[in-house]
């Protein structure tokens, strides 16, 4: 299984917040028919590509591979049209379906490689690997007889996935152990988690993570906010979301709200308009809510309709405006084809896309990272262009036609920023070093640090500082004193927060963050106990005076 990427800046994700598109609603919408009009110059064109094809197959003088020359064909058509309109061969199919999907058959390890080595970094609690008895820092030397000594990580699921129920043998290397030892696991269901973390920053805070709309989000959503137990507030953090599947976006926004309220509504030219409301009044749709954003499609769904109805408050950077709906249609290899169907609208009829030329991706991009780097105020950079809306229960004025703009803006965050930090994370020799710490210190350190509140409190990872510089530089990274010096403090805390991943699954590395370099999230938490001194009745719509107490109240 593969670990959660380090989270400096979203400007080196944007590409692939739209790697996960959302697909369809509820229901499938029935496309309106085409005049007949319409239909004849279909038909035409349709005709001109079969000709076309047939007289380049008929007469091309050298050999010609069929399926490399239909797909660049159908990539090439497909991006004369809109940004998210995209096509996905077979393997890309069959792995984003396992990843939106919520699981696969394998035997529950998450695993890194290191000195071309697989170590495994972490067990499935209850999965395979686990009942038969493997355990962190075992290095697996072996897979069904071949030696896996060089395998790139890349390569790794090829081997150890497969069919629930099929078997594989795995010989593993484990310190302190003499010789090896010999597992036969089979294989089984692995979830694919879309709840990163969930825990309570103070006795009556929750926070949980959510890091994509898979088909489980709904249900797993719900259990972790159980685990919380009785809260007053609640802290979603939506940063990195790529999106997924509209129900399940749908679901956690009637958490929020209550019945009747329009969640949002779709609009074609294709397709009839749909407008989707909450079934039912939401569990915790009376108390402080606070919406962390970054991110893309589905989750602009859910903020939207929290800031429409002015159920919480919206904090971050503005979302990136994927606000297209796609249908997606299986083709005969196993490959497809996700078309835009209709457009996204928010409850007070907020645009949540931004305005794109069709058949240039290219700027599209482009103008997001500008966009996400240039906005560092409290107005929206387009505010003379950007058409205004009004709240539905408040009357604040809120702005569309490109994401969802948050209520709390904050600036990119380029703090201790440097070459060569960045360097050190491209290169994953950071991500290196802790793997090389922990397979000498992870006994010493689990003993020393019961719990990750007592290793948050205690650990000191500045004294790994120089060890880390001196194992980048033995792998080609040349020290840079000056890089160093800027990014001192964050490379202590990413240090810090990449231990504790490792020993405390993904969870660790955001608490970590939270606990040193997190600033949005520290600015919530902050303004949510700024919020509970004021005056509250369940229910209370966010209001622009209370934006201006909570907007100003200062990181302590």
């Amino acid at each position: 299984m593969k670990t959660r990427p380090i989270q400096i800046s979203l400007l080196f994700l944007i590409p692939a917040l739209c790697s996960v598109f959302t697909i369809f609603g509820q229901q499938r919408p029935r496309p309106a028919h085409p005049t007949e009009q319409e239909l004849e110059k279909m038909s035409a064109q349709y005709d001109k590509l079969s000709e076309f094809y047939r007289i380049m197959a008929g007469n091309y003088l050298d050999t010609m591979n069929y399926a490399a020359v239909v797909e660049k064909g159908i990539t090439s058509m497909l991006a004369e049209l809109d940004p998210h309109s995209v096509y996905l061969t077979a393997k890309e199919q069959k792995a984003s379906s396992e990843e939106l999907g919520g699981g696969f058959s394998g035997i529950g390890i998450e695993f890194n490689t290191f000195n071309d080595t697989i170590i495994v970094v972490n067990t499935i609690a209850g999965g395979p690997a686990e009942r038969v008895g493997m355990l962190p820092n075992d290095r697996v030397i072996s897979i069904d007889g071949q030696s896996s000594v060089g395998m790139s990580r890349t390569d790794v699921p090829k081997y150890l996935r497969g069919r629930k129920g099929t078997k594989v043998s795995v010989t593993v290397f484990r310190r302190g152990t003499p010789g090896t030892l010999d597992f036969t696991i089979t294989r089984d269901d692995i979830p694919l988690s879309t709840i990163d973390a969930a825990y309570k920053p103070d006795p009556r805070t929750g926070y949980i993570k959510v890091n994509r709309f898979g088909s489980t989000t709904g249900r797993e959503f719900s259990e972790a906010f159980d685990r919380l137990g009785k809260i007053d507030g609640l802290i979603l953090d939506l940063r990195g979301n790529g999106g997924g599947f509209l129900p399940e976006a749908i679901r956690m926004s009637e958490f929020f709200l209550d019945r009747g309220q329009r969640i949002v509504s779709t609009e074609g030219n294709m397709y009839p308009t749909q407008k989707i409301d909450a079934t039912q009044n939401g569990r915790f749709n009376r108390e402080r809510l606070f919406v962390l954003v970054e991110s893309a499609s589905a989750s602009e769904i859910v903020a939207g309709a929290v800031q429409d109805w002015d159920r919480g408050i919206i904090i971050g950077r503005p979302t990136f405006g994927k606000g297209l709906v796609q249908r997606e249609f299986d083709l005969s290899d196993g490959s497809a084809v996700r078309i835009t169907i209709a457009k996204y609208l928010t409850p007070t009829g907020r645009a949540i896309q931004r305005p794109y030329e069709q058949g240039h991706a290219d700027d599209y991009y482009r103008q997001a990272m500008e966009r996400y780097g240039n906005i560092t105020g409290d107005a929206p950079a387009d505010s003379t262009s950007a058409p205004a809306s009004h709240t539905l229960r408040s009357g604040r004025i809120v702005y569309g036609g490109g994401g969802i703009r948050p209520d709390v803006i904050m600036p990119a965050d380029t703090a201790g920023f440097s070459q060569y930090l960045s360097q050190l994370v491209r290169s994953g020799r950071m991500r290196e070093f802790v793997q090389g710490y922990l397979d000498k210190n992870r006994g010493a350190i689990t003993a020393r640090y019961r719990t990750v509140e007592n290793y948050i409190d205690r650990f000191d990872a500045d004294a790994l500082i120089y060890q880390l510089v001196d194992y980048a530089a033995s792998h080609g990274i040349e020290p840079d004193p000056l890089g160093l010096e800027t990014s001192r403090e964050l490379l202590t805390a990413q240090i810090k927060a990449l231990v504790a991943q490792q020993l405390w699954d993904v969870a660790g590395y955001y608490r970590v963050a939270h606990a040193t370099f997190d600033d949005t999230f520290r600015r919530a938490h902050a303004a949510m106990s700024r919020w509970y001194r004021l005056p509250y009745s369940p229910g209370d719509a966010v209001t622009d005076d209370l934006l201006l107490i909570l907007s100003q109240y200062s990181l302590q």
